[in-house]
């Protein structure tokens, strides 16, 4: 969990993602699309990536991706990012972690 952690906290915007997973396709393109260049992290491409996968259900992510960290705090999956973008509150949150400024 130490590592995921780690990397969740290295650049304003992380995804933990997989290559063949579409919702984590989406989280992306919808990040992206306010200007934001997220960090991502394919889990079935890392060398590591089963464990980071292990200790993101481990944190509560379930299903395991996408997992996202904004402003090095874990935002939590798809069904999160997507309840702060319907209440407008996705934006504030990537202004306030410097991944945009408007």
């Amino acid at each position: 969990m130490d590592a995921v952690n780690r990397l969740g906290e290295e650049s304003p915007v992380v995804i933990f993602s997989k290559s063949n997973c579409c919702m984590s396709h989406s989280i992306e393109t919808l990040i992206r699309n306010f200007g934001a260049n997220p960090t991502v992290y394919k889990l079935d491409e890392l060398p590591k990536g089963k464990k980071m996968e292990k200790a993101l259900i481990e944190m509560g992510c379930n299903p395991s991706t996408p997992a996202i960290f904004i402003g090095k705090e874990f935002v939590g999956g798809s069904d999160e990012v997507m309840s702060l973008n319907v209440k407008g509150k996705l934006k504030e949150l990537l202004i306030n972690a410097n991944a945009i400024w408007i």
